[in-house]
């Protein structure tokens, strides 16, 4: 029997899930399948919902797998989501998968990451490209947006850092506003402190599409990269570890960034 002061534990929860996704109870009834009055029920406590409807109702609000076992655990049943070790043999098929896809990048850089920005995996491009960066800060776990936007990283050959800076800063702030973590937050304030000033918007300014420039790791050699990035995560994963990675791909934005990076990789 569900105890009214688990009811209201879930009953509360959901609805600051609505309200941090900006969705009206009719709107969430519509997206669940169910009616106006039945989620009014659920949210005030009168109606007790089952398994799947907790479910369906965490599906339309898109809540991370992660927190839709605390949001069953708050209505009292167990938790449905596992959460696998990456490095547990179940999971060899999801590892041999990526370790795929960051060869088949190559000579272009690319990470695999979890939900706070740390490094799971990485190709040789990757390495090559940080050459240079301070040995603590390849230090297990690593954290990539750390590595790019620490002094001690790549921040001093960032060409736009002060753009660059605050797209990384702003991503982080959505996400752990969308869904909260202590963690991104800690993060987005550390980043935060090394930060440039913003920069004030020119009439040229496009918003989240910032390019990455980044002098070569030479000081003698005066060219540039020009890298534009791509995120996927698994959309369909009902394992919290494999919902939680990110693939982040950093392609060539010209023809002469393409060629530099074929030329790092075969030093």
């Amino acid at each position: 029997m569900i105890s009214e002061s688990t009811r209201d534990g879930f009953a509360g929860a959901l609805r600051e899930w609505r309200t941090r996704r900006r969705v009206s109870q009719l709107e969430l009834a519509m997206r669940a399948g169910t009616t106006q009055r039945h989620v009014s029920f659920i949210e005030s406590g009168r109606s007790t919902p089952g398994r799947s409807m907790i479910i369906r109702l965490a599906e339309s609000l898109e809540i991370p797998i992660r927190e839709r076992n605390e949001l069953l655990l708050a209505a009292g049943f167990a938790s449905v989501y596992p959460q696998t070790s990456l490095d547990d043999p179940q999971l060899e098929p999801i590892r041999t998968a990526l370790e795929r896809i960051l060869h088949g990048h190559l000579p272009y850089p690319a990470v695999v990451v979890d939900r706070h920005g740390d490094l799971a995996s990485a190709n040789t491009a990757f390495y090559a490209l940080t050459a240079g960066v301070a040995p603590h800060l390849l230090v297990p776990p690593v954290s990539v947006p750390r590595v790019l936007l620490h002094p001690q990283g790549l921040a001093p050959r960032i060409v736009n850092l002060d753009e660059w800076a605050w797209h990384i800063i702003d991503r982080i702030q959505a996400e752990s506003v969308r869904n909260p973590d202590d963690r991104l937050q800690r993060l987005a304030s550390e980043l935060t402190d090394l930060a440039p000033p913003r920069p004030r918007e020119s009439p040229h300014h496009l918003g989240f599409a910032v390019p990455l420039r980044l002098r070569a790791h030479d000081p003698a050699d005066g060219r540039e990269l020009t890298l534009i990035t791509t995120l996927t995560h698994f959309g369909t994963a009902v394992d919290v570890t494999i919902a939680e990675l990110r693939l982040e791909a950093f392609l060539p934005a010209d023809q002469a960034t393409s060629a530099m990076l074929a030329e790092l990789l075969k030093r």
